[in-house]
């Protein structure tokens, strides 16, 4: 074997590990939000846990990214270790699927003449790397792109692979290889090969196409020698989640430590058992030698027979990582509010964004209410919880600030681009929002410590105001929660209201200032009531606005809320009556 025959195989490698991981990120950003529903499904079935730890790996082409996932729900609260545990078995299962793709190339046969070659392995997976460089280049659609990069990252893969296979034919010759992979019949030697290649590799699935590769030319590779090299690979995989979990919490660590345990035990009985039947039954078929295909049965085999294994005892599993990462008496869980980890699957970061922008909202209408409320029974310890609601607040803009803005250096498809920067406008509208809370409840404590308060007139106008606020509030935070485009194009003609109510207000006040039935100093307040009340509404109008113009491509706000008056004017005016008969100010 000569050095270029080396470097053709180290070639390969490098196409083939460049295509796995084309087409686990264009599957992966295909997927999508798909990821985060399939997860979302989850329930205490284990065997449902099961199959979409399959199905999510399956579509993304890697155990290790669906076990890093599992490591960041868990950490971040989003499961429980006996959920995660039946979801990496199903990912187990679900990274075979890679293997049977690659064995797709020893299906070929090498007998086609004339015009059947026109059907051959090759030609078929040069039209789809042709296919998929017109569908990546030279299409418009986002969604067209990522298959077209789907389809150029199979067709490397299978190209590495064929690359791999045809500089590894002359290692047949070479009698020091076959010497060395006799080494292998030893199944500690094999097991620790796998799982060190698989380690540094960083990938099951490049490590068993080098072996199948391998295997497909050389010849060399029997069933003895594949199966223990087959389990250490699966053993090796566990590193990516191992090292993910290091700084996690302890609950997130157990993933990883589940993960290690159920290969590590899998491999002991199964070769226990291989070994033990081999010994006491002549098996002619463990000599025989193997290609890619009868690789990617066994490794299919192990996998199944390994979670019908385990299945049944995912509580012992869970109480053994409890033993071996225990909890401390005095320990108390500090769960952070985005996980990073979770940001090699940006579809599945956005939607945890979404989940604590929610919290966020939730948190900020809570807070306005009890704002509202101080004006006209002021209570201290009320108004010393806004205040630290609003401290919270300000901690959760910027927490998923800063995590949006590391998604956002993702390769993101338009969609969550959309999706990317309208959380990032609405989280800055709840700040806001909350702020003026904190505003009116220091109006409210100076009306208390004044001892003062608005004449029946004014109490009776500030009512209506109030609930104008409150129903702006409840209706464009729902819209959020729903994404109901419907409820949010109700928001704008409301907010036309509360700011004519505003302007009334204070007129009615100048009045009553004229007559001497208000004072200077309550007028003060309630104008400052008044512009709080008001800039709370525009940052309802914004959330409701920034919904409407990601699902309409809309750009400038201002712009779109002049067409939306335009365009839908009749409409527009129709729903801007009934909210201003609704909230007519009393005579």
């Amino acid at each position: 074997m000569s050095f270029q025959d080396v470097l053709s195989m180290v070639a390969g490698l490098c196409v083939f590990m460049f295509g796995m991981h084309t087409l686990s990120a264009s599957l992966e950003k295909f997927a999508g939000s798909r990821i985060e529903d399939l997860l979302n499904k989850m329930t205490s079935n284990p065997i449902k846990g099961v199959f979409l730890g399959a199905a999510v790996t399956a579509l993304i082409q890697s155990s290790a990214a669906t076990t890093v996932m599992m490591v960041g729900f868990v950490n971040s609260g989003l499961l429980k270790l006996s959920q995660a545990i039946s979801v990496i078995m199903g990912a187990n299962i679900g990274t075979t699927a890679t293997a049977w793709l690659v064995s797709l190339s020893s299906l070929a046969g090498d007998d086609a003449a004339g015009i059947m070659s026109i059907f051959s392995f090759d030609t078929i997976i040069t039209i789809i790397a042709v296919v998929g460089i017109i569908f990546a280049m030279f299409t418009k659609s986002d969604r067209k792109k990522t298959v077209g990069n789907i389809l150029v990252g199979f067709a490397l893969l299978m190209f590495g692979m064929n690359m791999m296979s045809d500089s590894s034919e002359k290692l047949k010759d070479v009698p020091e290889f076959t010497q060395f992979m006799t080494m292998f019949s030893n199944p500690i030697l094999g097991v620790i090969a796998g799982a060190v290649l698989t380690a540094v590799l960083q990938s099951s699935s490049v490590s068993i196409g080098i072996l199948q590769s391998i295997s497909n030319q050389t010849g060399t590779v029997t069933y003895k020698i594949a199966l223990p090299i087959l389990l250490g690979q699966n053993i090796g995989s566990c590193v990516t989640a191992l090292i993910s979990s290091i700084g996690a919490n302890k609950a997130a660590k157990r993933v990883a430590i589940v993960h290690l345990y159920f290969n590590v035990i899998g491999t002991v009985v199964f070769l226990g058992l291989f070994y033990l039947v081999t010994a006491l039954v002549d098996i002619p078929i463990v000599n025989e030698r193997l290609n890619a295909v009868g690789i990617a049965v066994i490794h299919s085999c192990f996998n199944i027979l390994a979670t019908a294994l385990f299945l049944p005892f995912t509580k012992q599993l869970e109480k053994l990582a409890c033993l071996t990462i225990r909890d401390k008496a005095d320990e108390e869980a500090k769960m952070p509010i985005l996980d990073k980890r979770l940001l090699n699957t940006p579809a599945v970061a956005i939607e945890e964004c979404r989940n604590v922008a929610y919290k966020m909202a939730d948190l900020t209408h809570k807070t306005v209410l009890m704002a509202i409320d101080l004006v006209n029974s002021y209570d201290a310890k009320i108004a010393a919880e806004i205040v630290e609601n609003e401290n919270t607040i300000d901690i959760y803009e910027d927490k998923i600030g800063s995590y949006i803005l590391q998604v956002a250096s993702k390769d993101l498809s338009v969609s969550d681009s959309q999706s990317v920067s309208g959380l990032l406008h609405t989280i800055g509208d709840l700040e806001r929002i909350s702020d003026h809370a904190v505003n009116i409840t220091e109006a409210a404590e100076e009306m208390h410590d004044k001892k003062i308060k608005f004449s029946k007139a004014a109490e009776t106008e500030m009512a209506v105001m109030t609930a104008a606020l409150k129903e702006i509030l409840d209706m464009s935070l729902r819209a959020f929660f729903t994404n109901d485009i419907a409820l949010a194009k109700e928001v704008e003609p409301l907010e036309d209201v509360i700011d004519g109510l505003r302007t009334e207000l204070k007129n009615r006040h100048v009045e009553r200032l004229k007559t001497g039935k208000c004072t200077i100093e309550l007028g003060f307040i309630l104008q400052d009531l008044l512009t709080n009340f008001e800039r709370v509404s525009d940052h309802c109008s914004n959330i409701a606005v920034c919904l409407i113009q990601i699902k309409e491509n809309s750009l400038d706000t201002h712009e779109y809320i002049n067409e939306l008056k335009k365009l839908e004017k009749s409409e527009f005016m129709d729903e801007f009556n009934d909210y201003r008969s609704k909230y007519l100010l009393p005579d």
